[in-house]
């Protein structure tokens, strides 16, 4: 079924089935919010998705937490999350408990005594027979808090109890990684958080520091638990918000994605990744995926180049001296023309980067320029049999907020390329300006004119004339050849859509990223 895109739901794997089970989530369209409810459930073998209809469901909620375990065929428990009303005059957090029986596909909502206050951005992991919930915050008209508050709920009992480890814990935060080791303990890393500096000042914190939560016993609830600080080795995260974590194979927990704001006078601006880290437990290490390629391709691409790290398993890539972070900066040009320029944070061996783009774009096949999901932050994340599932999410433009419903795989023992299953679909998409009134669009807009004019501003609808009258490529045409014969052309277009004001640098970013475009098109 088409439904939506969305942000903030939860994707599980279903313990003893090849499904993954989408549940809750949110979409704005720039007016207003839409919460769910719903139970969708993806075929792993057949690649489809298929909607559950399960009666007396939880309410409507977006940023709770999902956990499985495998009890009685396999439960679903889902505690707490945010509700928002379409127009978002009215908003608050849950402190509710559900389980979804999966086996008899019943919903049941657990009343017990005791639990987290409502919140929302926490975590919760499946620990030994408890789930453990950490952080989160809640938010009202007038202010809001940020919890680092720990709460075990035992599976066997049915009750809640306030944990009270020793030692120092992390700052209040939401949105962190947690993570379970195989000894029962628990890792937390990241996170975000803000703290009111003055009256309507607000200042943003991204976390970047590691913390350990073991026991000292066998995870009974009369344990005592510490808290303790690690001290990773290897190349960690850039630190960043909104990033999305699973448990991988080996022992390693991983993150995908998110944003790093950057503050502006008047805006934000926000760097969207689509990178992932791994956290090797055992041994205490981060480490950044690096896609190999395809294993045909690697030969023909590679041609001696690096030849001795072809084949090397992951040990072997981490064991190359970790090259400085290298920044990529892209351009891509949506449906309806919005221009939006991605940074991607790269930590790969540095060949691969000093390629030109055009070098990049006649190599089809190169590393770069491979299929894989576009950079976003509040994606749904879940692992089966090793494979790494990736869905929606949401990315930036200006103003704008694009929430995605597209669906990616790549096998974490090969780490060789990322599968799209399912393609965003662009009609999906839609954007409502708040108001009529709103004369300062976003001057990244409407970079290709023409196409699709139901959103247009009036700036955009200038350009009359559309695609036709574009140059157009010549056959057998290298991207390269057709930009410089074309690059004024495509300048001056740039240059009518940004207006005056725009600098210079940006026009011939955009240009050359309308051109890209519109020679993939044609191609």
């Amino acid at each position: 079924p088409s439904f939506s895109c969305r942000l903030n739901g939860s994707l599980s794997a279903h313990p003893e089935k090849d499904e993954l089970i989408l549940f809750g989530g949110e979409y704005f369209n720039g007016q207003k919010t839409y919460l769910y409810n719903e139970l969708y459930v993806y075929n792993i073998r057949k690649n489809s998705w298929s909607k559950v209809e399960i009666p007396n469901p939880p309410p409507r909620r977006c940023a709770h937490q999902a956990a499985v375990v495998p009890t009685a065929g396999g439960q679903l428990w889902v505690f707490g999350g945010e509700f928002a009303s379409p127009n978002g005059e009215q908003f608050y957090h849950y402190k509710d408990l559900w389980v979804l029986h999966l086996a008899t596909k019943t919903w049941e909502q657990i009343k017990a005594s005791g639990g987290p206050s409502g919140r929302s951005g926490h975590r919760m992991v499946a620990c030994k027979r408890q789930l453990i919930i950490f952080g989160g915050f809640h938010e009202s008209a007038r202010d809001y808090i940020y919890y680092n508050d720990v709460y075990a709920f035992n599976l066997d009992s049915f009750t809640w109890s306030k944990l009270a480890p020793s030692g120092i814990g992390p700052a209040p935060r939401s949105g962190c990684q947690m993570a379970t080791t195989p000894e029962g303990g628990i890792i937390i890393y990241g996170g975000y958080s803000k703290q009111r500096i003055k009256k309507d000042v607000d200042k943003g914190t991204l976390h970047t520091d590691m913390f350990l939560l073991k026991t000292e016993g066998a995870g009974r609830e009369e344990d005592k638990w510490a808290w303790s600080r690690l001290n990773p080795s290897g190349v960690k995260p850039t630190p960043r918000s909104g990033f999305s974590t699973a448990i991988g194979p080996n022992n390693r927990s991983l993150l995908f994605g998110g944003v790093h704001d950057e503050e502006e006078e008047e805006s934000i601006e926000g760097d969207f990744f689509n990178d992932i880290y791994f956290y090797d437990i055992g041994k205490k290490r981060w480490f950044p995926g690096q896609l190999k390629g395809p294993k045909s391709e690697k030969r023909k691409r590679r041609r001696g180049r690096q030849g001795e790290v072809e084949g090397a398993g992951d040990e072997e890539m981490e064991k190359q001296p970790p090259q400085g972070p290298v920044e990529i900066v892209k351009e891509v040009v949506a449906e309806d023309g919005t221009v939006m320029t991605i940074k991607q944070v790269i930590s790969g061996p540095a060949e691969e980067k000093e390629r030109s783009e055009s070098e990049e774009d006649e190599e089809d096949g190169a590393l770069g320029q491979q299929v894989e999901p576009c950079p976003r932050s509040n994606a749904m994340l879940a692992v089966k049999h090793g494979v790494l599932y990736v869905y929606g999410g949401m990315f930036e433009v200006g103003d704008r907020q694009f929430t995605l419903s597209d669906l990616y795989s790549i096998d974490l023992h090969k780490m060789e390329e990322w599968k799209v299953l399912v393609e965003m679909d662009p009609k999906a998409q839609e954007w409502l300006e708040e108001s009529e009134s709103d004369e300062e669009e976003d001057d990244m807009e409407g970079a290709e004119g023409g196409e699709e004019e139901e959103e247009s501003s009036e700036e955009e609808s200038e350009d009359e004339g559309g695609e036709e009258q574009h140059p157009s490529v010549q056959p057998d045409e290298k991207h390269a050849d057709y930009l410089s014969r074309t690059e004024q052309y495509w300048i001056k277009l740039a240059r009518s859509n940004m207006g005056p004001d725009a600098k210079e640098k940006k026009v011939v970013k955009v240009a050359h990223a309308m051109a890209k475009t519109f020679y993939e098109d044609s191609v």
